[in-house]
């Protein structure tokens, strides 16, 4: 029995049955196992769970009556119209806080922008998301300076837009006179002048006075944008040049009682495909629609509708097809109306269309890329894309029941639609079929492996709530110090010196880069004057300018001749009284 060559002793294996739950757990082989992700899987997973989505047919009324062969062909043709949009999918980006107010993507398609009331603009880059991984890069606030200055400030976001032509840069508008530049990473590289308030005449002022509501980009040229302001005034700005704008469009209402002057609420830059002079229309409170045709001077409008809409409603949604012959907008009266620019006099088709601009003035109508629908949201929560011939719902989908869809974007490369929700909700939607990039290419990745320590209840002291190996620094615990300030402005903390008080003097008083970048002359605040006078007086003596004219005659200052004796004297003293 110790002969190992022995083959009298064999080994019992456990046998399990082929359908035994043990399976599961025993290894198949040896090795480093490779996990293969299921892209199909993956993609079928974000299906839009929504009933069929509602497709209204183009028939007459007496196509009603037919027969139930013709109720059959109705359900087969709107499954084809729901084919013909990309929404059968979508992936659901909560980025913010707060409702989600506008969207934008750059020319590529490779980067999303979105801003909300939060005051934020959170950068998405599909590149770097994954399924698991569905969150932004980078959020930035545009108007955020030092985290603990007590002069910092923020603006809602009212509107942004990547540059048509390039996606380097973008426009920020927020609830703010000042317009800026942003660069893709949200770096700001321009921001534009303020106006002064005093002056009457606003084509004197170098900037807006009143708050921007909203801006675009120019068709075909990358440095030029636009932007609309409640000083009721249109200003044309080259990104190049940040003091002053380019040109400035005035308009003059003619409302009663409004002293020539209304709020400007929208604005659309567009131009034809095939290359033509740009258009430029614009919507003001006042219920007016201007049209301008060519590029600068804007002297006075081509057209002008004084009643395009009702009075004292915000029209924030106005567009233009891609050959610039037709004009929808979205009024605060609940009509969508149709316009040609060749007559525009009056609206070629209006249909009834529930408004939310009193709630969320960004409400925007967008065409799609080849102008073949329109597309807009709606106070329910539904996305409705529309007839450009009859402004008829060619679909009705459901993207956030019960809350107001406020603005949608429909991508012309990707071929997908992005909306952004009060709920601070951003959905892109998206079809397999139909749509390249973007979601699609996201969901076609495979998940993010996680590691052990990526989950923090396994390396966080939940006591403490840090890391368990990390550095501490001595008395750098929150319990150990208290922090902030006293209302005299001396600090909690016993070992951080007083703050200083920042006085209103000193909140006013802007810094040197600022002063030396954007005053002319401002270094001879720094330069001694006696010095930079004194610099001139050999030259004044050789060549003298405003004096030559009587050089020759000027009689030579003679003084009296003193003696050694008198010199040394000095002046006589009084007597003293005695």
């Amino acid at each position: 029995m110790g002969d190992s060559d022995s083959d009298d002793y064999w080994v019992e294996q456990p046998a399990l049955a082929p359908g035994d739950p043990m399976r599961s757990f025993l290894p198949t082989s040896f090795g480093q196992k490779s996990k293969e992700a299921n892209i199909a899987a993956q993609i079928e997973q974000t299906r839009r769970q929504v009933p069929q989505p509602t497709a209204l047919k183009k028939a007459v009324s007496k196509a009603e009556s037919d027969s139930g062969d013709d109720s059959d062909d109705d359900s087969d043709d709107s499954e084809d119209e729901a084919e013909r949009f990309p929404v059968s999918h979508e992936i659901v980006l909560k980025t913010h806080d707060r409702v989600v107010t506008s969207v934008s993507l750059d020319p590529a398609g490779g980067r999303m922008i979105t801003g909300s009331l939060d005051s934020t603009v959170n950068l998405h880059d599909f590149a770097a998301m994954t399924p698991t991984t569905l969150r932004a890069f980078k959020t930035v606030d545009p108007w955020e300076t030092k985290k603990s200055a007590k002069t910092s400030e923020s603006h809602p976001i009212q509107h942004i837009e990547f540059s048509r032509l390039s996606g380097s840069v973008f426009l920020c508008i927020t609830a703010h006179p000042q317009a800026k530049i942003l660069s893709r990473d949200g770096d700001v590289l321009t921001e534009f002048v303020k106006g002064d308030m005093y002056l009457r005449d606003m084509n004197n002022t170098k900037g807006h006075v009143g708050e921007i509501a909203t801006g675009t980009w120019h068709p075909s040229d990358q440095n030029l944008c636009v932007t609309a302001g409640a000083d009721s005034t249109l200003r044309i700005w080259d990104i190049n040049n940040k003091r002053s704008q380019k040109d400035v469009i005035v308009f003059k209402s003619k409302a009663l009682g409004c002293a020539g002057r209304t709020r400007m609420t929208a604005v659309a830059w567009g131009a034809p495909a095939q290359g033509g002079n740009p258009v430029l229309v614009a919507a003001a409170l006042d219920g007016s629609l201007v049209m301008y045709s060519g590029n600068s001077p804007f002297n006075r409008p081509t057209a002008e509708i004084r009643e395009a809409h009702r009075a004292d409603t915000w029209t924030g949604g106005i567009d233009i097809s891609s050959d610039g012959r037709m004009v929808v907008t979205r009024g605060g009266d609940g009509l969508i109306k149709l316009w040609d620019t060749r007559k525009f006099k009056e609206p070629l088709i209006k249909t009834e269309h529930p408004s939310t601009s009193d709630r969320f003035p960004t409400t925007n109508i967008r065409y799609s890329p080849n102008s073949s629908s329109i597309i807009t949201g709606s106070a329910s929560g539904d996305l409705h894309i529309l007839n450009p011939g009859n402004l008829r719902p060619e679909l009705v989908t459901p993207i956030t029941p019960g809350v107001p869809l406020v603005v949608v974007e429909w991508h012309p490369k990707l071929n997908q639609i992005i909306t952004g929700s009060a709920n601070a909700e951003t959905h892109i939607l998206y079809s397999p079929t139909l749509s390249s990039r973007g979601a699609l290419e996201v969901m076609s990745r495979a998940p993010k492996k996680r590691h052990v320590d990526d989950d923090p209840n396994f390396t966080t002291d939940q006591s403490a709530g840090i890391s368990g190996d990390s550095i501490i620094t001595p008395g750098a615990m929150a319990g150990t110090k208290r922090g902030g300030v006293t209302a005299s402005g001396k600090s909690r903390d016993p070992r951080r010196p007083q703050v200083q008080q920042i006085t209103p003097f000193m909140r006013s008083q802007p810094d040197e880069k600022h002063v030396a970048e954007n005053i002319p002359l401002s270094r001879m605040l720094h330069e001694d004057p006696r010095e930079a006078l004194l610099k001139y007086a050999d030259v004044a003596n050789k060549d003298p300018k405003y004096t030559a004219a009587w050089k020759t005659t000027q009689p030579v200052t003679q003084y009296a001749e003193l003696s050694d004796d008198e010199g040394n004297e000095g002046p006589d003293k009084k007597k003293v009284k005695t």
